[in-house]
């Protein structure tokens, strides 16, 4: 590891215990074209809520739809608004052939990491999967966080080959097999990075924990940081009852709700943000907004999680 991945590894570890993993939405304006001044706004709001890292043009933020000068615009914006109060991990995505693109646009606007979404429609072998991170990491000097999740899953084998690679410092799961993390954590270098990267990961913090990965990704904090903090402070402190309450009461209705519709994990999230007043827009397809009906489902919802930690819709 040189001393600047070094330097980035410190930094992220001190994020994960000192708040969520924010992963803000792009905003787009009605007509689908990208809003850059409505997502400078939103994201400076989001890293004043104080999270522990900030990942933009993720998941939650509709990588797959973004060409590559909405790419730039938006990691650039993030990096300016961070200014290096919190680490930026920026996603990078496809065949390595055009996650390197990404990346190095990423570099080149002042990212401090990159988040190697899962590659595009085909199921690799494991050689393969190591082959990808080798091939990204020969290109580029910043530090790189493997994600695990669809046809992606990496073996212990695996694990400790990526953990060879001098930029390659951390794993996020999605998967969700606590059996198969816990092998993974226990074959990794004591520095190496474990990330709860579950959907609606508040719902499995408990177990990921036990299997010494406490740090996640937080949906919620799109959408409503006085929620995901109020959670956060809860979990790490062991306020078991706090935790309970926000569980029964909003997370498990607020999944039930994601559950009704594919793609809900982000269009629901750009929903709920929209509710808040966020200037973040609709979705792109081949996402769908959501419909009146779960629109009022959720706009009950947010009020009521709202209404448990005290803040406002």
């Amino acid at each position: 590891m040189t001393p600047e991945t070094g330097t980035v590894v410190r930094r992220l570890r001190k994020g994960m215990a000192d708040g969520v993993l924010s992963f803000p939405l792009t905003s787009f304006h009605d007509d689908g074209s990208l809003d850059p001044d409505g997502f400078r706004a939103y994201v400076a709001e989001r890293i004043a809520t104080g999270p522990g890292a900030v990942f933009p043009a993720c998941g939650t933020g509709e990588f797959f739809s973004l060409d590559e000068d909405e790419y730039r615009q938006v990691v650039t914006i993030t990096v300016e608004e961070a200014g290096g109060r919190v680490p930026v991990v920026a996603g990078i995505g496809y065949g390595w052939a055009q996650a390197v693109r990404f990346a190095r646009i990423a570099e080149e606007a002042g990212a401090d990491a990159l988040l190697v979404l899962p590659h595009y429609l085909v199921t690799a072998p494991q050689d393969g999967l190591v082959a990808q991170l080798e091939q990204i990491a020969a290109r580029t000097r910043l530090p790189l966080i493997a994600y695990q999740r669809g046809q992606v899953a990496f073996s212990v084998a695996s694990v400790k080959r990526i953990a060879d690679i001098p930029t390659v410092v951390g794993l996020k799961d999605g998967h969700s097999d606590l059996d198969r993390l816990q092998r993974l954590t226990l074959a990794a270098p004591e520095d190496f990075l474990f990330f709860n990267g579950a959907a609606t990961a508040e719902i499995q913090a408990r177990a990921y924990a036990t299997v010494g990965v406490p740090a996640y990704s937080s949906a919620v904090h799109a959408f409503a940081p006085e929620i995901a903090n109020a959670f956060f402070t809860a979990f790490q402190g062991g306020d078991d009852g706090t935790v309970d309450k926000l569980l029964r009461d909003f997370y498990v209705p607020l999944v039930e709700l994601r559950d009704r519709v594919p793609g809900y994990a982000v269009s629901l999230v750009k929903a709920a943000a929209r509710l808040r007043g966020c200037p973040v827009g609709p979705v792109r397809a081949p996402l769908t907004d959501p419909s009146a009906v779960d629109l009022a489902d959720l706009e009950l919802l947010l009020a009521a999680g709202l209404d448990l930690v005290g803040a406002a819709l």
